[in-house]
């Protein structure tokens, strides 16, 4: 398998312009932990991650060097971790020139980059252009998937899941970080949603694709004020068998 038939299409992401706190709200508001950072062309400049939020003034914990490590580091190591601390924009307090990975690039591949990297998600590119999100919840997915001893996917399947991003991308019921992988014209949908409604809704759009022999629902709701996770009757049923 490759990037383009696990990544996460629908890629939320931001100016390095954007403040500090929108990003945040951001991330907290769409349950991502991680935004790709993009300039005015598109072109990807950096990515910032909930590790960007550690070592914040605002919380009391930036990063505290002893007098003896100061004076190892150096004054330039002290005022990065100033910026960081206390920058106002996401550019300031990003990760510049984050690693990246092609559609092309195999799962082997991914978890060999993730690893050596230390990272968690890998921003996937098409010509330069961000055009989708690798993350580590995409690798479990695909792992959930062919462990259910599903065929791999064939080119049929790519236009598949292709005709499903297109129906569904768009709406207004969007569920947030959409997944979809597809083998065989079996049909497996990933991602959060808000009412029920939008499960119902997503589940439709992917039954009326042409070539989808059956849809499985992974769509997890969250109760917006609590954060509460509710799992779809099919996994509820796979979870009390575990």
């Amino acid at each position: 398998m490759r990037a383009h038939q696990i990544m996460t299409r629908r890629v939320i992401s931001v100016r390095p312009g954007t403040s500090v706190i929108d990003a945040a709200n951001i991330m907290l508001h769409q349950h991502i932990s991680g935004l790709p950072v993009v300039d005015e062309a598109g072109k990807l400049v950096g990515i910032i991650s909930e590790g960007d939020f550690i070592h914040r003034a605002e919380i009391g914990t930036e990063r505290k060097r002893g007098r003896w490590l100061r004076l190892l580091v150096g004054p330039s190591r002290a005022a990065i971790d100033y910026v960081h601390a206390r920058g106002r924009k996401v550019g300031e307090i990003m990760t510049p020139n984050p690693v990246t990975v092609e559609e092309e690039t195999t799962l082997e591949e991914i978890v060999r980059v993730m690893e050596k990297n230390h990272v968690k998600r890998l921003p996937v590119l098409h010509g330069g252009q961000l055009v989708g999100i690798v993350t580590r919840a995409n690798l479990l997915q695909a792992v959930a998937d062919l462990a259910r001893d599903v065929p791999d996917p064939t080119a049929d399947d790519d236009h598949i899941r292709k005709r499903i991003f297109a129906a569904i991308e768009n709406s207004e019921w969007k569920p947030v970080t959409l997944g979809v992988t597809v083998r065989n014209g079996i049909v497996h949908l990933g991602g959060i949603i808000f009412d029920e409604a939008s499960r119902q809704a997503a589940m439709v759009a992917a039954e009326n694709v042409s070539g989808v022999r059956k849809v499985h629902d992974h769509l997890c709701w969250v109760e917006p004020t609590s954060g509460a996770y509710l799992y779809s009757a099919e996994d509820e049923k796979l979870i009390r068998r575990v």
